[in-house]
């Protein structure tokens, strides 16, 4: 049933993880602004909704390349000894590389993100840089340790869906904020 996209994210590994995130992380984007103003419109200007795909496009290249280094990394720990046997396979595997991706690549991630969203506009804003900081542990942690959990030919597609529904979050979050 899902032979065409196993076999396109095979193929093209990176393409398909930018293809993915430029439409969920841009999707998950709107969803966030269209809760905080309690309507659905377009959210962005033409210059950032020309930019928002390609940023997102961009982190894409970062993701897949630490969800590879990563898996790889735990099970060098592992048989290294620097791990324990039980972090080799299933949950414990999956949070094993959730965990420590998250803790080490993750605050580079969320550095990066806010570099690029602001990239367009000769400026960078730092305010409520924690918030994202803080979401590494309350949200991606658990998420990747689920997304750790599949198959790799479907990691890529769950963590792009995960930033639609961190998206939902944060809009439902904001908007509580402003009410």
């Amino acid at each position: 049933m899902m032979n065409w996209y196993v076999s396109g994210v095979t193929a093209h590994p990176l393409l398909s993880a930018m293809v993915q995130f430029a439409v969920l992380g841009t999707f998950g984007d709107c969803v966030a602004r269209w809760i905080q103003s309690k309507k659905i419109y377009m959210p962005f200007k033409l210059k950032e909704v020309i930019w928002k795909p390609v940023e997102w496009a961009i982190l894409a290249i970062f993701i897949k390349v630490a969800f590879i280094g990563y898996t790889g990394f735990v099970g060098s720990l592992v048989s290294y000894h620097l791990l324990p046997d039980i972090f080799n396979t299933g949950f414990f595997r999956a949070l094993a590389i959730s965990t420590l991706m998250n803790l080490q690549f993750g605050l580079f991630l969320v550095i990066m993100h806010r570099i690029l969203d602001y990239l367009p506009f000769g400026k960078v804003n730092w305010a409520n840089i924690q918030k994202g900081f803080y979401s590494l542990i309350w949200f991606w942690i658990p998420a990747h340790t689920i997304t750790f959990m599949l198959p790799k030919d479907y990691q890529i597609g769950l963590a792009a869906v995960w930033s639609v529904c961190l998206g939902l979050i944060l809009g439902l979050y904001n908007n509580r904020q402003t009410s």
